[in-house]
């Protein structure tokens, strides 16, 4: 499961001073010192060089004053002197005055493969969440490795990628787990074809990490500021433990649990059974406000609405597009996001009041956005090349097989088609490596972490096991809440102290619990 990159594929559905995991081989650890006086390197070529701003692209959707630009880094950090490749990057000054001004703010979506470019946007469409930590920094967005415009890497036709109606992730059978797992190595097999074998080794959050810090170093500035959300955490989490040092102030929002043994099996495990919570939550929203959308008065009559509606469009996919796949990348997204619960409620409501069409133009795949189905293709990509070569995962089915239908008989609403989207890891064509073992290091200053306690694709033992690896790090618990990506809501306990952090580096004197933010209405 993509860890919500907010507009990135929902289906898709995370070195000065060399300090890495402590038990390494010696041969690891040479690697990782090779690794940071690459990153060194690069980091000291950027700074000369700089970052030539230009009115972005015209197809790249970002109107002035929203400026675009390229850094290189190298493709491999223990080679800084080898093949480089371009980063694209954008920013917007900041829009108080230059005495206000306190440097650069750069964000990261999540993914891994979402984009950071429109994080700009925020101040053209002056969105009031912002508008203060605006007047101080210039918001800085970047494509990562691999991802948009920044040497995309792609593992299938694109075309192929979104044609639907799909398998139902559901298995029925020992043949549908055959077939599922035929397509899964050919998917792993594909990245290595399309991709190749010198661009797939080094798609990792390490080398991610490694690019923001050039990234940094491109803009003129000691020290980041950094806003990570999702998986954004993850790699602001392994940013701080490379580089502690270089950082300022960091906000990470919704967080992936950093411990080693989590990444990346058992973080997509514990997101079946966080996804199964939230949506039983939906479900409970729906029944409340029936008088809107007649789904029924209880959770179990909307279950068994959602049941009805699956088992009709696994007999006959609904349109001739929409099985039980492409209903689940649809309705997903309602136990994700909280703004997407009035939207989903509603085309499920018009469905079951006789109107299909609404659900085929919301759920099926728009064949002829050849540019959409090319973004959707590339973040899937790279969120399983990152995924996959980050760390070891299980290679024996048994496995899979035994975890995934354990947790199905309880956790049935994202089980098996998570699976099914990591599975390619298990038969992965590169060196798969030892994640970071994310500590806190010499000068990282006090971190900020905000996390709803019902979040589903990051469940909240993440923020706590963060909490504890960085020390002096303050966490905000927004209680009985579970929309994934918190500091973008409306919620004042939480926006006031995100702005008095980014703006004045204070944090409260313990952790701060806050009420929900307000449930949509519908």
């Amino acid at each position: 499961m993509a860890l919500g990159s907010a507009g990135v594929l929902v289906t898709a559905t995370l070195i000065a001073g060399a300090v890495a995991a402590p038990a390494a081989s010696a041969d690891s650890r040479q690697g990782q010192d090779r690794e940071a006086r690459g990153a060194a390197i690069a980091a000291a070529r950027a700074a000369q060089a700089g970052i030539d701003w230009q009115d972005c692209p015209a197809d790249w959707g970002l109107a002035k004053p929203i400026q675009c630009g390229w850094v290189s880094v190298p493709l491999d950090y223990a080679d800084p002197y080898g093949k480089q490749i371009k980063l694209a990057v954008d920013r917007i000054g900041n829009t108080g005055t230059p005495q206000e001004r306190q440097g650069a703010l750069v964000y990261n979506p999540g993914g891994p493969g979402g984009s950071g470019l429109r994080f700009p946007a925020r101040v053209t469409s002056k969105n009031p969440v912002w508008a203060n930590v605006a007047k101080a920094y210039d918001f800085v967005g970047f494509d990562p490795r691999g991802v948009g415009h920044s040497a995309p890497i792609s593992c299938m036709d694109p075309q192929e990628y979104v044609k639907a109606p799909k398998m139902d992730p559901v298995p029925d059978s020992e043949a549908d787990k055959l077939a599922q797992r035929k397509l899964a190595r050919e998917y792993a097999d594909g990245c290595l074809d399309r991709t190749g074998r010198a661009m797939l080794q080094q798609m990792t959050t390490p080398n991610t990490a490694r690019d923001l810090d050039v990234i940094r170093a491109a803009l003129g500035e000691k020290k980041i500021n950094y806003l990570g959300v999702s998986y954004g955490t993850y790699l602001g989490a392994v940013y701080g433990t490379l580089f502690p040092g270089h950082v300022r102030r960091m906000v990470v929002d919704s967080v992936v649990n950093p411990d080693r043994d989590n990444i990346w099996y058992e973080a997509n495990l514990n997101q079946d059974i966080a996804f199964e919570g939230r949506w039983k939550d939906w479900e409970d929203w729906v029944a409340k406000n029936d008088a809107a959308f007649h789904l029924g008065t209880t959770r179990d009559a909307v279950q068994a609405k959602w049941l009805q509606l699956r088992a009709t469009a696994k007999k006959n996919p609904i349109g001739g597009v929409v099985g039980p796949a492409e209903l689940l990348a649809f309705f997903q997204s309602a136990p994700y996001y909280d703004s997407s619960w009035v939207p989903v409620a509603t085309v499920f409501s018009k469905y079951v009041a006789g109107d299909t069409q609404a659900l085929v133009d919301a759920a099926a795949p728009d064949m002829s956005d050849t540019a959409g189905n090319i973004s959707s293709e590339n973040g899937n990509a790279v969120y399983t090349a990152v995924e996959c070569t980050d760390a070891k995962w299980p290679t024996s089915w048994r496995k899979w097989d035994r975890d995934n239908t354990r947790l199905n008989a309880q956790y049935p609403f994202l089980t098996w088609s998570n699976a099914w989207m990591n599975l390619p890891c298990a038969t992965w064509p590169v060196k798969q490596q030892t994640p970071v073992n994310v500590r806190t290091g010499k000068g990282l200053p006090p971190v900020l972490i905000v996390q709803s306690t019902r979040d589903a694709a990051t469940p909240y033992e993440g923020a706590v096991e963060l909490h504890q690896r960085f020390q002096g790090s303050r966490l905000i618990t927004e209680k009985d809440a579970g929309s994934h990506g918190v500091t973008g809501l409306v919620n004042p306990c939480i926006n006031d102290r995100v702005d008095t952090y980014l703006l004045t580096g204070r944090v409260d004197r313990a952790d701060v619990t806050c009420g929900p933010h307000a449930t949509p209405k519908p």
